[in-house]
């Protein structure tokens, strides 16, 4: 099952997309609330945790980091994944409304762990009602923002407060209004990196069964070189940080075994972006040195009626 309370990781993500939309030259993607819906407090405590060679313990709130200091890093291994697969889902999502919101016909975008996602902000097609499921504590943090901000909490927004330990992911939407018939797009993005296939299967399972055919479900994983000898000096450091931070990944998985666990809970593999395709859409031409991670894929599968099912003699099934 997905536990995504609001870790330090996550919140290195909304750093990610806060520094690029303030002071990104060519933009992969522009998330121009993010900083303000992270607030400057939490922005501070990240650039800060950067600088200091992620060692959170060396955070002051007398002290500024500076934007110098935390470059390399910041371009070598904060930026790249968030940027790119955010870009990548919404994009994949702008492709779903137009097809299924023609004419006024409403959709569901359900994001897991939303953590700081602007999206319900940034929205202007009304057919969408997003679903945002996270942690209690996450939640509240971020409405006490949303308030602090003064912002208006858009119609067409749920908040789905989900505790793993003691609730279930299903009862949860359900209670807060998701609508199983209509077509609906899931987002779980960050999350298979720190959990073993059979567990991040749980997931993939409780949203399939959940939702109608032709609904849409995207995330990305890291391939099995994440923790091989073979692996990428900067795949490795990487590996190396978030342990430090008390989050570790797993060993990542084969194309394989993702299209079987998909195909095990009636998803299909609709578009898979391998790292040289992210490479080349998002980073090919650029001046800085952002670049793709070689161990990161982005995959969108589609809801199909039972994929396996054999063909019996004479054709029938």
């Amino acid at each position: 099952m997905v536990e995504k309370q609001e870790s330090i990781t996550a919140k290195l993500c909304s750093f990610a997309r806060a520094f690029h939309s303030n002071f990104g030259q060519e933009k992969i993607f522009d998330d121009y609330l993010a900083f303000d819906l992270m607030g400057k407090n939490q922005y501070e405590e990240m650039g800060q945790l950067i600088e200091n060679g992620f060692d959170g313990s060396k955070f002051s709130h007398k002290k500024w980091f500076c934007h110098e200091n935390i470059m390399d890093a910041l371009y070598k291994y904060i930026l790249p994944i968030p940027l790119s697969r955010i870009s990548f889902a919404e994009r994949e999502l702008e492709s779903f409304a137009e097809k299924y919101t023609a004419g006024g016909n409403k959709i569901q975008y359900v994001i897991c762990g939303a953590g700081m996602d602007s999206f319900a902000f940034r929205n202007t097609n009304e057919n969408i009602h997003v679903f945002e499921i996270d942690h209690p504590d996450t939640q509240k943090y971020k409405k006490e923002r949303i308030e602090e901000l003064e912002w208006i909490l858009p119609r067409n927004l749920t908040f789905v407060p989900v505790d793993f330990t003691r609730d279930s992911l299903r009862e949860k939407l359900l209670e807060n209004g998701f609508n199983p018939e209509l077509p609906t797009f899931t987002a779980i993005l960050g999350v298979s990196y720190y959990l073993e296939l059979s567990v991040f299967e749980e997931t993939l399972k409780i949203i399939s069964d959940l939702t109608r055919e032709e609904s849409r479900i995207i995330f990305d994983f890291p391939d099995k070189t994440t923790k091989s000898l073979s692996a990428a000096p900067r795949v490795r450091n990487l590996a190396a940080i978030t342990e430090k931070l008390g989050e570790p990944m797993v060993k990542g998985f084969s194309i394989h075994e993702i299209r079987r666990a998909l195909g095990t809970h009636s998803l299909k593999i609709e578009r898979h972006e391998s790292p040289k395709e992210i490479q080349k859409k998002y980073f090919f031409g650029r001046d800085d040195k952002l670049a793709a991670f070689e161990n990161v894929h982005f995959v969108t599968a589609i809801k199909r009626r039972n994929i396996f099912r054999r063909k019996t003699i004479g054709g029938r099934r």
